[in-house]
């Protein structure tokens, strides 16, 4: 019986954080995985200095919502960390860059938080990509609600922004924007 134990113990892998892994991960959708973990961080950066911004300025509803935003994305951070340490990984932490903390205007602001956006949605597409390529199921059931959300937020960053440029910066326009954003 011992025998077979040892030779059991002979196939199993492991991650580089020691766990048992039933599936090792390829060094590009990690490499990636990083990449992306990095980029949820910093927008959670992003997202609390935008929050600060709104909130010198007393406007309360955009404060909240970037604030709540804040918080999704370090939930967002927290989720592809425990993903990788499931896995089996070692999860690496980038260095993220300062936030942008001064604005022209709230649609440059709101523009660039679209931007951000976007661009995690496409760092979802290419993590979902190169999973399928490498038939790591896995990986796609994991990505799959969390593709759903984001496209969601995306969609609800161009509404907010729709409103903003059509608001032409008026100020009884902003406030009721920002009332809105209370809800």
């Amino acid at each position: 019986m011992s025998e077979n134990n040892l030779k059991i113990k002979k196939l199993l892998n492991f991650g580089p954080s020691g766990r048992a892994v039933a599936q090792p991960m390829d060094n590009s959708l990690l490499d990636n995985f990083f990449e992306h973990l990095t980029m949820e961080r910093f927008a959670n950066v992003q997202y609390f200095s935008i929050y600060l911004w709104f909130q010198e300025r007393d406007l309360n509803g955009f404060a909240s919502y970037f604030l709540r935003e804040s918080q999704g994305e370090l939930e967002h951070a927290q989720k592809f960390a425990d993903y990788l340490i499931a896995r089996g990984q070692t999860v690496k932490l980038n260095d993220i860059p300062a936030p942008v903390q001064n604005w022209d205007s709230i649609e440059d602001l709101i523009s660039y938080s679209f931007n951000m956006e976007a661009d995690l949605t496409s760092s979802l597409q290419q993590l979902y990509s190169i999973s399928e390529r490498n038939s790591d199921t896995r990986t796609n059931v994991f990505l799959d609600p969390i593709v759903e959300a984001q496209i969601k937020s995306e969609d609800e960053f161009a509404n907010i922004l729709g409103k903003v440029k059509f608001a032409s910066n008026q100020p009884s326009a902003i406030f009721l924007i920002d009332s809105d954003l209370k809800k």
